[in-house]
């Protein structure tokens, strides 16, 4: 990847695009601060964002490939049940997530990421795993974030369809 540039204002939404293999990922673990930018610089509000990594984690929501979910914990030990309800999970919440689906396991993930009301969403593919009505949970999610005046990043392969949306193909 090289010569990346963008800017994202509050209420922005970027989707990037491209083959597997692209960069997409990596591009979001770089904006998250996990992994070292190989060169150039990121910034928010025009200063730099990793001379304090400890504010800029703060500022962020994450949801990897991996869920990061628990899987000996309820739901509810891991969400607030006001989250969990916003993904229509509020009937699982007292069961051990080892017994939830994948489709299940992702929207406890998102439910994680809404819940924190962070500036910025970074997420990996956030659709993996959601059937049709999932699909537009997550994107009632999106749009209360942008109406808050957060900002999302989104790697995806599926087309995600929200109004005015930025898209990057790498």
């Amino acid at each position: 990847m090289n010569n990346i540039s963008f800017s994202l204002c509050q209420g922005g939404i970027l989707l990037l695009r491209g083959a597997n293999g692209a960069g997409k990922s990596s591009l979001l673990r770089a904006l998250a601060g996990l992994t070292p930018l190989a060169t150039g610089d990121l910034s928010w509000n025009n200063l730099p964002a990793l001379t304090d990594r400890e504010a800029h984690a703060a500022r962020i929501g994450w949801l990897g490939h991996q869920d990061a979910v628990k899987p000996a914990l309820t739901p509810a030990e891991q969400v607030p049940e006001a989250g969990l309800a916003l993904v229509g999970l509020e009937k699982f919440a007292h069961l051990p997530s080892r017994f939830l689906s994948a489709g299940q396991k992702r929207r406890l993930a998102l439910a994680r990421v809404a819940v924190a009301e962070k500036p910025l969403w970074l997420l990996d593919e956030p659709t993996t795993g959601l059937d049709s009505a999932s699909i537009q949970q997550f994107l009632g999610l999106c749009e209360a974030q942008r109406w808050r005046g957060g900002m999302i990043i989104a790697s995806t392969h599926t087309p995600i369809e929200l109004p005015d949306t930025q898209v990057l193909t790498l």
